[in-house]
């Protein structure tokens, strides 16, 4: 029998029986839309794998127990809002039960001790929360930005042992879902973002500047990521000081995303908070909080600013694509297109690189000066070329994209760097790709793919040092990213050729949890 460690989500519908009474057809109708439009894309974005599916319940297994918590969380939030115009009565709601334990493997399903205690704490969730065992807790840390409640040793059915349990906070991040909905037309195809001011919780009129400028960084920050629709700074601090709802002033600027955030000094620390909200669904994309000395108040918001920005990046890449997942098929237009490459791309699979490439020719037939989607289709080719077979006309279609990304995308930092890495790749010249890099990361210097990119071409070119400092900035700004396995590949050569054979074989493991998929990390 094989046996593995993994993390264990059990997760069931609040009052099914009930529910199933009421309205059969409607509760299954739209359990079934939870699903395809929420639940299995957030699944499959964190890496999980639906083990069974029983009636009301899901059993879904996941390598990484960050990726577990950090999945259930997002789909916790997210319901509220779907459930907004729903009678009470007839809400769906969802009990989570997550555990790390040990399985027992038997073709696709998985047994055992560990999957039993899953199952049990689910049985003890709230309705919409999340149970979890301490091993869990230990293992998320304070990865996620989510607080927890230790709610002691339990008894739990049928398993012999006491189990610690902790329950996940999500109270103080959902977001009512009141008012009429936006108008999908009304907001621009490509994402666009509002940094509201920050508020002041400390009571401390002084403190105002500090806010004032971490969000006069953020905004300029933001506007440097390629594809982005930034609103100005006079016109989002029109709102300083005032109440009023979010739907109304994303329906006023006309865009999607709304960040906001506080700033709250205490002794002679100063925490921040920062939230970012897709306000049509009532969704939150990304939470987190930061804290650092009064005393080095400038350096602190040099860093909240990398952090942030860091982290909005990717969570609106993941945001953006879950939308054009939600869009039918004959209403999608070339952005679209690109955007549902992307986790193909990112899945870096043969057979997901053949989905990618059909995408990104669409794509790039309805719109041929898209940079970004040049590069992916450049790597797209790159891939089939290295792992497909060596065939001459992939290598030149590599060639061509790669070409095209690094012209027509001169002053997109994700073209240069996807556009740089392949030319690299297929012509061996690592150090042209590095000054590219280079020129990259100063167009937008918290672009962790640029510095995942980076890592892998200093690796390459033996510069070892400098590939484990970008590889670590990168899991910095985006530990979360689906793209992680290539800063962990680049620690992994880095500390190959550099003799350190242990640390070398940890990195190596941890590219393979990122994408046990990608062929290159097992060898």
């Amino acid at each position: 029998m094989e046996r593995r460690l993994s993390a264990i989500l059990s997760a069931d519908v609040v009052g099914f029986s009930r529910l199933m009474g009421l309205d059969e057809v409607g509760t299954l109708t739209s359990l079934k839309a939870h699903r395809r439009e929420l639940i299995d894309c957030k699944i499959a974005e964190h890496h999980g794998r639906i083990v069974k599916v029983t009636g009301d319940g899901m059993l879904v297994e996941f390598p990484s127990v960050v990726n577990a918590v950090a999945c259930s969380a997002e789909i916790q939030l997210a319901m509220p809002g779907r459930n907004g115009d729903v009678p009470q009565d007839r809400r769906i709601e969802f009990r989570v039960g997550i555990n790390l334990g040990d399985v027992i493997v038997d073709g696709e399903d998985i047994f055992g001790d560990g999957v039993n205690v899953a199952a049990r704490l689910e049985g003890i969730a709230p309705p919409g929360g999340i149970a979890i065992s301490a091993s869990v807790r230990d293992h998320v840390g304070d990865r996620l930005g989510l607080a927890f409640e230790d709610m002691g040793e339990r008894e739990l059915k049928n398993i012999d042992h006491p189990v610690r349990v902790f329950r996940v906070l999500l109270d103080g991040a959902r977001m009512a879902s009141e008012g009429p909905s936006l108008e999908a037309s009304s907001l621009p195809s490509k994402p666009s973002i509002a940094v509201l001011p920050f508020t002041n919780m400390s009571g401390d009129p002084d403190q105002d500047y500090f806010a004032d400028g971490l969000v006069e960084d953020l905004i300029t920050s933001l506007s440097k990521v390629a594809g982005l629709f930034v609103i100005a700074k006079n016109s989002t601090f029109t709102y300083k000081g005032k109440t009023v709802d979010m739907r109304r002033i994303a329906k006023e600027l006309g865009v999607r995303y709304v960040l906001e955030g506080s700033v709250r000094k205490a002794a002679n620390r100063l925490r921040i908070n920062g939230q970012l909200v897709e306000v049509p669904s009532a969704t939150h994309v990304w939470a987190d909080k930061f804290e650092g000395a009064v005393e080095d108040m400038f350096d602190l918001q040099d860093r909240l600013t990398e952090s942030i920005v860091g982290a909005i990046e990717p969570s609106l890449r993941r945001a953006e694509i879950e939308r054009a997942r939600r869009k039918r098929p004959d209403s999608l237009n070339a952005y679209d297109l690109y955007l549902r490459a992307l986790p193909h791309a990112h899945a870096n699979t043969p057979a997901d690189t053949e989905k990618a490439l059909r995408l990104l020719d669409e794509a790039l037939r309805l719109d041929p000066n898209n940079a970004a989607a040049h590069g992916y289709a450049a790597w797209g080719h790159e891939q089939r070329f290295f792992r497909g077979g060596f065939h001459p006309e992939d290598r030149a279609a590599a060639l061509e994209h790669a070409h095209m990304a690094l012209s027509i995308g001169a002053n997109d930092a994700q073209a240069l760097s996807i556009g740089a890495f392949v030319h690299a790749n297929i012509t061996r010249d690592y150090e042209g790709a590095i000054g590219v890099l280079d020129r990259a990361l100063k167009l937008n210097s918290n672009s962790a793919l640029a510095f995942g990119f980076s890592a892998l071409a200093n690796a390459h070119s033996e510069r070892h040092e400098k590939a484990i400092e970008h590889a670590m900035k990168a899991l910095r700004l985006s530990p979360f990213d689906p793209l992680n396995y290539h800063p962990y590949c680049a620690l992994a050569l880095a500390y190959l050729f550099t003799d350190r054979f242990a640390d070398a074989a940890a990195y190596s493991t941890l590219a393979i949890q990122t994408n046990p998929n990608f062929s290159v990390s097992h060898a």
